[in-house]
C-alpha cells in the first residue's frame, strides 16, 4: 500500500500556475541508467548463486544502493555481515562506473532539453533529486550539470525514498515553499515521497504502477510548461493523452 499523508488531501486544492520549481528524478525521467544497474547487480547477485530478473529490477527503482543489495540478498536466501555488504555494494558502484562511462549527451531523453529550457525561460528552476550517488558523473557525461539550479544526490541524504528528504533539500536550498514544485518521477516509492512532502507528482512511464501520482505521462517529449497548468483537472489532461 502507498504511503498516505494529511499533504495529498490538499494537493488537488492548489493551482499549477504558482509553480516555481521543478524536481527531476535522473535514472527514468532524464536518462536510461537502469540498463547499467540490472547488469551489474546481476553480475553480483551471480557470486551467491541468485540469477537476477528484470522483473526483480523493477522493484529496485528508487532505491538505494545499501536497500537494493539488502532486497537482493533476502531474494536469495543469503546472510552477509555489515562489513560483507559494504564490500559488495562497492564492487556493484566500481563496475556500474565503469558501465556509464558509455553515456553521452545524446543519451538524454527526447524532449528533457526542450522542456528545461522552457522552465528556465519562464523563471521556473530546476534540480535533480535522485538517489544515485554517481548523479555528479552522470550529468557530466551527460554535459547537463549547468541545466540544474540544485542538484541532490545520495551524498546528501540519510532518508531513501519515499522519505522525502531528496526532494525537500532540493526546496529548502532554493528557498521555495513544496507546494510550489512538481516532481518528475519514474518509481513509485518516488511518487510517495513527493506526495510526503506535500508536492506535486507526475509519473512518467507505467499508469498503473504510478496511478497515485497526479497525472502519468510516457516521457517528456512534446510535454510543455502550458500542460503542467492542465494538470488540475487530471482526468481532461489522460483523456489527451490517450
Amino acid at each position: 500500500m502507498h504511503l498516505i499523508f494529511e499533504s495529498v488531501k490538499k494537493i488537488f486544492n492548489r493551482s499549477m500556475n504558482n509553480i516555481k520549481l521543478c524536481i527531476f528524478d535522473l535514472d527514468g525521467v532524464i536518462v536510461d541508467t537502469a540498463k547499467f544497474h540490472f547488469l551489474a547487480w546481476k553480475e553480483l547477485a551471480k557470486d551467491f548463486g541468485f540469477d537476477l530478473n528484470k522483473k526483480d529490477n523493477e522493484k529496485l527503482k528508487g532505491v538505494s544502493r545499501v536497500e537494493s543489495l539488502k532486497l537482493i540478498l533476502k531474494w536469495a536466501g543469503v546472510m552477509k555481515n555489515e562489513d560483507e555488504q559494504k564490500i559488495l555494494t562497492d564492487r556493484k558502484n566500481e563496475h556500474y562506473v565503469k558501465l556509464i562511462q558509455s553515456l553521452k549527451p545524446d543519451d538524454v531523453f527526447p524532449g528533457v532539453l526542450d522542456f528545461i529550457s522552457e522552465l528556465k525561460q519562464n523563471h521556473i528552476k530546476c534540480s535533480i533529486g535522485s538517489a544515485s550517488k554517481n548523479t555528479a558523473l552522470i550529468l557530466e557525461k551527460l554535459q547537463i550539470t549547468n541545466l540544474f539550479d540544485y542538484v541532490v544526490d545520495g551524498n546528501m541524504t540519510t532518508n531513501s525514498k519515499p522519505h522525502p528528504e531528496v526532494f525537500l533539500k532540493s526546496c529548502e536550498a532554493l528557498d521555495i515553499n513544496p507546494k510550489d514544485t512538481v516532481v518528475f518521477e519514474d518509481a513509485a516509492k518516488g511518487i510517495d515521497a513527493a506526495i510526503a512532502g506535500g508536492m506535486y507528482a507526475i509519473g512518467i512511464g507505467n499508469e498503473d504502477e504510478l496511478s497515485h501520482a497526479d497525472i502519468v505521462i510516457p516521457g517528456l517529449e512534446n510535454f510543455h510548461l502550458k500542460d503542467l497548468s492542465r494538470l488540475n483537472n487530471k482526468t481532461d489532461y489522460q483523456n489527451k493523452l490517450n
